[in-house]
């Protein structure tokens, strides 16, 4: 039998190259293995650094056939998995038990998406193999829970009267203000009150051992939004805007009010990019072209995607069923997944959070 090169097997890996991080296996540290033994079999073990799982296949596809092709290999077996790790939030704050990575979604200004955004995104890290919940810090308008299909009225459980059980939605951990209030109960709280709310909210959940939490923060940059980035500890920022100019002005300041208080700004998407008519299919920028990619460039930051203006997006989200776990091989639903796959590789190459493991809050059962 012909002895394999180990080198010649390094640089077979090595033609693959990671489409979010543009970087090969071993740049990434994501080769955990690779033995050859003595009847030409390869073995591979591959660790991603972050939720992957729409793109493992074509990775061991294309890894294999590479393998393969290396004198002396008779078979090669691919495995590719996944492991997600806890980054450093602005200014050490403590971390929250039971979550590794908070994720603000944010606007400069309601009416862009925002949250029909992070319920996709939230459901598309967890397509991608990620253990996820949602967070809806938006006191005055909390709609998560309706987007999600948790039905009116449904309260979460509560453990030693202090703590809350995150109510399980489409296999999301969420919890909101709507679900400890009636929608009849007014929200007349100055900014302290509903900062204090927020933080109740995330430390007294018994979040289980999330990779991300996603925020669907209030819209705007005032001081409650301001209050609640100085206090909550966020890894990074998604940015949603729309192609037009009012929007990408208020699209800015949310950018420039998550870098005054240190938290990375992971990119920017761009909602409402293009309508799409829901009887011809004929696509139509109403709200101006290119918007996104500019503001992206002007701050050095990523464009995680564009996002079409479909009527269908608005009747899954508002029948408690969002597209990405409606019709979850359509192409909104692709894109939705290809964003998370952005979100989370950029998140993976920011500097680890090394205080220690983050652990759930233990209580006790009875």
């Amino acid at each position: 039998m012909t002895q394999i090169s180990e080198q010649a097997l390094q640089a077979a890996v090595r033609e693959y190259r990671d489409p979010y991080l543009e970087k090969d296996l071993y740049d990434l540290g994501a080769v955990k293995s690779l033995v050859a033994d003595e009847t030409g079999k390869v073995t591979l073990m591959v660790e991603l650094p972050y939720p992957s799982k729409g793109i493992a296949g074509g990775l061991k596809q294309l890894v294999t056939n590479a393998l393969e092709n290396v004198d002396g290999v008779e078979v090669a077996e691919v495995h590719v998995g996944q492991k997600i790790h806890a980054y450093k939030v602005q200014k050490d704050l403590p971390s929250v038990p039971g979550v590794k990575n908070i994720i603000a979604v944010a606007s400069g200004k309601g009416g862009v998406g925002k949250s029909t955004t992070a319920v996709n995104l939230a459901l598309a890290l967890q397509a991608e193999g990620a253990r996820v919940g949602v967070l809806d810090a938006d006191i005055y308008g909390p709609s998560i829970g309706m987007m999600l299909g948790v039905p009116e009225g449904k309260r979460p459980g509560v453990r030693e009267e202090k703590y809350f059980l995150p109510m399980e939605a489409h296999g999301l951990q969420t919890m909101s203000m709507a679900f400890v209030t009636t929608d009849k109960t007014p929200m007349v709280w100055r900014g302290p009150m509903v900062s204090g709310a927020v933080m109740q909210l995330l430390q007294q959940t018994l979040w289980d051992e999330l990779d991300y939490l996603i925020v669907d923060m209030p819209p705007g940059t005032g001081d409650i939004q301001l209050t609640l980035a100085q206090k909550v500890p966020v890894t990074g920022a998604v940015i949603v805007t729309t192609p037009q100019d009012i929007a990408l002005l208020d699209g800015k300041r949310g950018i420039e009010m998550f870098r005054k208080v240190e938290i990375p700004v992971l990119g920017v998407v761009e909602n409402m990019s293009v309508h799409i008519c829901s009887n011809c299919g004929h696509e139509e920028h109403l709200f101006g072209d290119g918007g996104g990619e500019r503001i992206a460039d002007e701050y050095e930051t990523t464009l995680l995607g564009q996002l079409p203006l479909h009527m269908t997006i608005r009747e899954q989200t508002d029948g408690g069923k969002p597209t990405v776990v409606a019709v979850p091989d359509s192409e909104v639903a692709l894109r939705y997944r290809d964003i998370a796959r952005r979100v989370g590789a950029e998140l993976s190459t920011r500097e680890r959070n090394l205080s220690g493991a983050i652990s759930s809050v233990s209580v006790k059962t009875r």
